[in-house]
Order: C-alpha cells, then structure tokens, then sequence
C-alpha cells in the first residue's frame, strides 16, 4: 500500500487540529475549575525565550494551512493573529479544519518534485514537494501542537498522551 501526499497531510493535520482543539477544551474547564483567568495560560510558555501558548496554536493552524495550500498552489488563508480566548483559538482551529476540509487529494497527489517557493519575514524559501511536507510542513504542525500540549500540562491541566494522540 502506497501514502498518498494528501493522505500524509490533510487527514493528519485534521485530525490533529481537532486534538489540540480538545485539549484547550479541557484548559477552559480547568481554568474555570481552578478559577484561573484563561489569560494566564494563553500567555503561559515552558521558557522565556520561546512563544506563548496562543501563538503555538496560531502558527500550528497557519502551518497547516500554509503547507496545504503551496502544494495545492493556491493563495494561503489570512487568519490575522488576533486571538485572546480560548474560545477564539478553538474558531481559528475551526476555520483551519474547514479549509483544508476544501482541499481535493488531486490538487496535493503528485507533487512530490513540485517547487514550493515562498517569502516569510523577508526571507526566500525553497523546497520540493515531499521534502517540503515531510521534512518541514508536518514537522512544524507537530511542533506547535505538541508545544500547546507541553505547556498546558506543565500549567497542570489534567491531560495526556491519548489527548495529544485523540481517539484514532
């Protein structure tokens, strides 16, 4: 049996997105539980050099997002970076899910020589096509994913690893 391009990215980083989605249901219930305000644990980070809680989430759908569209070459989806609720995070979640929901496996399948290129920061990128999805678009997800997860339960919101794997 052969992966598909599409099967590696979009049923995975759905399914994912839906995991971290619960996840940050269960922060809601234990910041209302323990009567911390949810602000504190969207700013919350493991160190203080690396990003809070709320960009996690924010680059984990963009990283999605992103690497759905270049390899189906289509534009990618502004999301602006508002979020201040976990309310909102699980929207943006939400809304990510929805679009790579309208990716067809026939825009991604066969990609795999495909030349992505994209400017972020002021900074040329370029890849091709499996590398740039295996090598740097899942990666990137499940950093940030994985991230989110690490600092919730450092914060002591009671999940684990079957919430990170969910229930596939």
């Amino acid at each position: 049996m052969t992966i598909s391009m599409y099967e590696s990215l979009i049923p995975t980083s759905i399914h994912n997105l839906q995991n971290l989605s619960a996840i940050l249901s269960k922060a809601v219930t234990y910041a209302e539980t323990k009567k911390i305000n949810e602000e504190v644990l969207l700013n919350a980070r493991l160190f203080p050099d690396m990003l809070p809680l709320v960009r996690q989430v924010q680059i984990a759908c963009d990283s999605a997002k992103a690497g759905a569209a270049r390899l189906a070459e289509i534009e990618v989806p502004s999301h602006p970076d508002e979020e201040k609720s976990f309310s909102e995070l699980k929207t943006r979640i939400q809304k990510t899910v929805d679009f790579l929901n309208t990716i067809k496996p026939e825009q991604i399948n066969g990609k795999e020589e495909f030349k992505v290129t994209y400017t972020q920061r002021n900074k040329e990128s370029n890849f091709i096509g499996l590398p740039y999805l295996l090598n740097y678009t899942l990666p990137n997800i499940y950093f940030h994913i994985i991230t989110a997860y690490a600092i919730l339960r450092h914060n002591g919101v009671e999940i684990g690893k079957k919430d990170y794997l969910g229930n596939k």
